[in-house]
């Protein structure tokens, strides 16, 4: 079954929020650390994005990263069975204040990022005009885990939409 384009922008905004958030270090920074500090360079990962109507679709990425202080710009590519994103995420980190804002070509979406990042956690809202919801990342010893979900309007809840894992 199909995934609709709009959750898959969705799931892309969010993946691509939760990589440029996180630090490729091989260790997690200090608590109260800044997760902006070693991002610089190219990441692979993958995991699960869960469709609309419950079914888990496998997903493989790869991602850029230039950093510039407390700026980055990344650049996603994501790929599945029978779908592709293409995103590009701009974000600023101002003591531990995340805001920036993010673009999906492939299914022309687009929307902000605001939350926190310190020490081994990030904490999001995303939104757009396709995608709204939550994002945690969660820094281990040698990669990240992603956990997204999506709020859903009509009744104020949210629901999985993506795990991944991230390694360099």
């Amino acid at each position: 079954m199909p995934i609709s384009s709009s959750h898959k922008a969705a799931a892309l905004a969010s993946l691509i929020l939760g990589v440029a958030l996180t630090s490729p270090g091989l260790t997690a920074p200090a608590k109260g650390g800044d997760p902006f500090v070693q991002l610089k360079g190219e990441w692979k990962g993958g995991g699960v994005v869960i469709t609309d109507d419950g079914q888990p679709k496998k997903v493989s990425c790869t991602t850029k990263y230039q950093v510039t202080g407390g700026n980055i710009v990344q650049t996603l590519q994501c790929k599945g069975d029978d779908y592709e994103v293409n995103t590009t995420l701009k974000i600023a980190d101002k003591s531990g204040k995340i805001k920036g804002s993010w673009n999906e070509s492939v299914y022309d979406a687009s929307g902000t990022v605001t939350g926190t990042a310190k020490g081994d956690t990030v904490h999001a809202l995303i939104a757009g005009d396709k995608f709204s919801g939550r994002m945690s990342i969660k820094l281990h010893d040698a990669d990240h885990t992603i956990n997204i979900v999506k709020l859903n309007n009509k009744s104020g809840t949210y629901k999985l939409a993506t795990s991944l894992t991230f390694k360099r």
